[in-house]
């Protein structure tokens, strides 16, 4: 299996990208690949911070420890350092297509869910204010499911 650099993209990098980076860290291990996984936000609100510990409760409820990571905003070299670039709503992925500064790197950014929706770019809903952890984590799972197994085919 090859090498791969994915990058999860929300926009504090504190719920939703973190949980993402914890799931897939774990599935890597699962899985026996060598991929690598970081996170980053599009803005620049909590770098630094921890993830929210809702999101921390969450992954622990699954045998995951995030609580080492901290918020960062993406910067212009991640487009060229990841292979996939996984974003998780509409607004993100403009963000993120804005900071592309050709086709090599627009190819890499896509919507997280589109590999359980294919083509429906939908939105993983930020659970920041409405609390809807559980649904985030069904959600990330079932997609980075469906991306190993699509890599994996090959």
């Amino acid at each position: 299996m090859f090498d791969k650099k994915v990058l999860m993209v929300c926009l504090g990098n504190i719920c939703r990208s973190p949980l993402a980076q914890g799931i897939l860290e774990k599935k890597i291990i699962l899985h026996g690949l060598n991929w690598t996984v970081d996170s980053a936000g599009t803005g620049r609100y909590h770098v630094g911070n921890p993830p929210d510990v809702r999101s921390i409760d969450k992954a622990r409820e699954y045998g995951i420890d995030i609580t080492k990571q901290r918020s960062r905003q993406i910067e212009v070299s991640d487009l060229d350092l990841f292979d996939v670039i996984l974003t998780m709503d509409s607004s993100n992925y403009q963000s993120v297509m804005g900071l592309a500064k050709n086709k090599s790197q627009r190819d890499k950014i896509k919507l997280i869910l589109n590999y359980v929706y294919p083509g429906q770019n939908m939105a993983v809903p930020d659970p920041y204010y409405d609390d809807s952890f559980q649904r985030v984590y069904d959600l990330l799972n079932a997609a980075l499911d469906q991306l190993i197994a699509k890599v994996e085919a090959f």
